[in-house]
């Protein structure tokens, strides 16, 4: 007995091994019967899809994230119609796909947008500018749209609701390359074509879609910088700052706007768009930090670069060498008593009119400044030794001498527009932002972003028969009042 059962033993335990795995095995392959597989077969003669074909979407520097990427309060807090946008990290949906709630239409023609199947489409024969109802600063936009053969459409950036959109912001053409090839619009010019800043930068042709197939769109605007991206391909990769043609900046005070509406333009023909979405990118807010292509004309600390006031530019001119240098020697002693440098900020601390001057001439520029005012205080920008951008008070009692008008006119206009087209400022006592573009004989002028003279003629106060002086100094008004400024740069644009 003792050996049967001994040779029964180890009969089971030389079986049990084999055993187990064989049941291992059995519930693996039943669970792998069940559960669909990762990997699915292609039946024979199927096509393979090339890499382009998997994925055409455009890509960024911001990744489409994966589902882990999104958390489960992002998932339940976002609407998800049929046709709504897909979820990408950080983007916001400016469509819901059934209505256009946080849109608003101006200057519509014909039957203007409508929304149908999930899209919003611009009527046939009909538009106008649909704009957002928020304003957007650095951003990425995405979206799809389809074309009809011949179809001619837009996309409004840093846009504002009233004017020109192409150009008091900026246009990104959309534009059926097929009919444009066969000329129905005439000869276009190269910054007319799909996928360019409108009459300002051109785009490379060739990534649109045949009419009636839907497109992928990615516009990314960052500070001076512009991208468009079709169908997965970059046609457009532009830096504002490289625009230097007199005539274009002269149509085109839009580029140099910082922040605006995005909008849908429509041209009388039937587009439609889905997938709008939108990604704001974050800004440094350091108010202090020099703008790409700038220069600093004020160190925060000092004088240097700075010079007092010597009479003015026709007197000058008359001056021989010595008397010249005499009079700067004795402004030089009258700037420092009463220009201060208090916290980072030029001040004026006197009661007269001894204006601040750069040391450095100046034909063509681009000025960016902060300045602050007290109550009643009277200030201004002399261009070229010539003023003046106004700076003043159109807030506090009692309003006179037409200060109710706002800063950033040109006040000493004769002939041409003096005032400015709004009031801009804030209040007295906060910090403005201006910034001030001039080539030629012609200034844009921009208060707290908002466009306040547009492409006007700064008139020569000194000598009325001639035009601006071609050259000279920036001049910071004193005007016996009290005046703050900081944070000023200039970028020099070519003299054409």
């Amino acid at each position: 007995m003792k050996i049967k059962n001994s040779f029964r033993d180890l009969r089971w335990r030389h079986a049990l091994p084999g055993f187990l795995i064989a049941t291992g095995v059995m519930v693996l392959l039943a669970g792998c019967a069940r559960r669909p597989p990762y990997f699915a077969l292609k039946p024979p003669g199927a096509p393979v899809a090339s890499p382009r074909q998997v994925d055409t979407a455009p890509r960024s520097a911001e990744a489409t994230p994966r589902p882990a990427d999104v958390t489960p309060k992002q998932a339940e807090a976002a609407p998800r119609p049929a046709d709504a946008a897909p979820r990408e990290l950080g983007f916001t949906s400016l469509f819901d796909g059934q209505t256009l709630n946080g849109w608003t239409l101006v200057g519509q023609h014909g039957a203007g947008y409508g929304v149908t199947n999930g899209v919003i489409y611009c009527a046939r024969g009909g538009g106008g500018n649909l704009f957002t109802e928020k304003e957007y600063e650095d951003f990425i936009l995405r979206f799809e749209f389809k074309l009809e053969d011949g179809a001619n459409s837009g996309i409004g950036i840093r846009a504002p609701l009233e004017g020109e959109a192409a150009f008091l912001g900026m246009e990104i053409q959309i534009l059926e390359e097929g009919a444009a090839e066969r000329g129905r619009w005439g000869k276009l010019q190269p910054d007319q074509s799909h996928g360019s800043i409108y009459d300002v930068v051109a785009a490379a042709q060739g990534a649109l879609k045949p009419p009636g197939q839907w497109n992928t769109e990615e516009i990314t605007a960052r500070g001076r910088h512009i991208k468009v991206v079709v169908n997965g391909i970059t046609i457009l990769d532009a830096n504002l700052n490289t625009v230097s043609d007199p005539l274009t900046i002269a149509k085109h005070p839009g580029l140099f706007r910082e922040r605006g509406h995005i909008g849908l333009l429509g041209h009388n023909d039937y587009v439609e768009f889905r997938q709008i979405r939108v990604k704001e990118l974050p800004r440094a807010k350091n108010a202090n930090a020099r703008p790409e292509d700038f220069t600093a004309l004020f160190n925060g600390k000092d004088l240097t670069g700075w010079k007092g006031l010597v009479t003015d530019p026709k007197q000058r001119a008359t001056m021989k060498p010595a008397e010249l240098a005499a009079r700067q020697v004795a402004a030089n002693e009258l700037m420092r008593a009463n220009w201060q440098v208090e916290d980072g900020a030029l001040v004026y601390r006197g009661t007269n009119f001894d204006n601040l001057c750069t040391a450095k001439d100046y034909a063509n520029f681009e000025l960016v400044a902060d300045w602050r005012i007290a109550p009643g205080s009277d200030s201004g920008f002399y261009l070229r030794g010539t003023p003046q951008v106004q700076i003043w008070d159109p807030f506090t009692p009692p309003i006179k001498a037409g200060n109710e008008v706002g800063s950033g006119g040109l006040f000493n206009n004769q002939t041409n527009a003096a005032k400015p087209l709004r009031v801009a400022d804030q209040p007295v006592g906060e910090w403005n932002r201006i910034r001030i573009v001039l080539v030629g004989n012609k200034a844009h002028v921009f208060l707290n972003d908002e466009l306040v003279v547009n492409n006007t003629v700064l008139e020569n106060y000194w000598q009325r028969d001639l035009s601006l002086f071609p050259i000279g100094p920036i001049e910071l008004q004193a005007h016996q009042t009290p005046v703050w400024f900081k944070n000023l740069y200039l970028r020099e644009l070519p003299a054409r």
